[in-house]
C-alpha cells in the first residue's frame, strides 16, 4: 500500500527518534481498536440478523434517529444565534452566558437527568404549573429529545462560536461601511464564513445526542416505543441477552461510522 510503503520510508530516513511518536500513537490506537474489533467479532454469529433487525431494535433506532435529527434542527434554530452573540456581541453577563452554556459538557449526564427531573418533574419547580397547562414532560418523547438538547446543545454553541469568532474583524466593518445592517450581516457574511463549523457542530451535537443514556433514562425512563432510545435498548439487552446488547452495539456503531463519514466528506468539501 503507498500509505504504507511513504510510512516506512520516513521512519528509515530520520532513524530511531520516530519510534518516540510511533510507539505511543500504537499503544493508544491499539486501546481504542481492540475492543471494537472484539465487538464485531463477538457479534458474527447465526443469531446477529435476527436480534438487529428485531421489531423492538429497529423501534429503538427509529426513535434514536427522530429525536436526535430533532434536537439538532432545535439546537440549530436557538444555538446559532447564541453563538453568534456569544462570539460578536459585548453585553452584561457575557462570562456567566458562557459558563452556562459550556457547564453541561462536563456535568455527568446522571446530574443533568436528576436537574432535569427536578426542574420539569411531576413535583419539580416547574411542574406544578406545567401540569396546569396539560403538558407532562417526564417519560415522554418529548423527554427524551430535552435531555439530548441539554447534554448536546453546548456542542454546537461552542463550535458555532469557535467559527464565528475566527471571522476577521475587518470583514464585519466592510460591510457596515457598504451599509449592511445587523441581519444582512449575519445573512450574507457571517453564517457562510462560519458554515464549515456550524456542520461540524451540527454533527458533534447529532453524535452525541445518538449516544445519551444517562440523562434520558433519568428523565425520560426506558419504555419501548415512546422513549427507548438505541443506548437504552443495549442497557436492557445487557440485563435481559448479552447477544442482543451485542448487536445493537454493533448497529449503533455502524450508523455512528457512516455519520463520521459523512462528517470527513464535508471536511474534505469545504477545504
Amino acid at each position: 500500500m503507498p500509505g504504507l510503503r511513504r510510512l516506512f520510508e520516513h521512519i528509515a530516513n530520520n532513524g530511531t527518534r520516530d519510534w518516540l511518536f510511533i510507539l505511543p500513537s500504537l499503544v493508544l490506537l491499539t486501546l481504542l481498536g481492540l475492543p471494537l474489533l472484539a465487538l464485531f467479532g463477538r457479534a458474527l454469529n447465526a443469531d446477529f440478523f435476527a436480534q438487529a433487525l428485531s421489531p423492538s431494535a429497529l423501534e429503538a433506532l427509529r426513535l434514536s434517529l427522530v429525536t436526535s435529527l430533532l434536537t439538532v434542527a432545535v439546537t440549530v434554530a436557538l444555538g446559532t444565534p447564541l453563538a453568534y452573540m456569544l462570539a460578536r456581541w459585548h453585553f452584561p453577563f457575557k462570562s456567566w452566558a458562557t459558563t452556562l452554556i459550556d457547564l453541561p459538557v462536563i456535568l455527568p449526564p446522571s446530574v443533568a437527568g436528576l436537574a432535569l427531573l427536578v426542574a420539569f418533574g411531576r413535583r419539580g419547580l416547574f411542574g406544578a404549573a406545567l401540569n396546569e397547562l396539560g403538558i407532562q414532560l417526564p417519560f415522554t418523547t418529548a423527554a427524551v429529545v430535552i435531555a439530548q438538547l441539554f447534554v448536546s446543545a453546548p456542542l454546537y454553541v461552542r463550535a458555532a462560536r469557535i467559527g464565528f469568532n475566527e471571522i476577521d474583524v475587518q470583514l464585519e466593518e466592510a460591510a457596515h461601511v457598504e451599509g449592511a445592517d445587523q441581519w444582512q450581516l449575519f445573512r450574507e457574511v457571517m453564517f457562510p464564513l462560519a458554515g464549515r463549523s456550524l456542520v461540524s457542530g451540527a454533527i458533534l451535537t447529532w453524535t452525541r445526542a445518538l449516544g445519551e443514556f444517562g440523562a434520558t433514562i433519568m428523565f425520560a425512563g426506558n419504555l419501548e416505543g415512546v422513549t427507548q432510545t438505541m443506548p437504552l435498548a443495549i442497557y436492557l439487552g445487557f440485563e435481559r441477552d448479552l447477544g442482543v446488547a451485542i448487536a445493537l452495539s454493533v448497529v449503533l456503531v455502524g450508523v455512528s461510522i457512516l455519520i463520521l463519514a459523512v462528517t470527513r466528506k464535508l471536511d474534505k468539501t469545504h477545504r
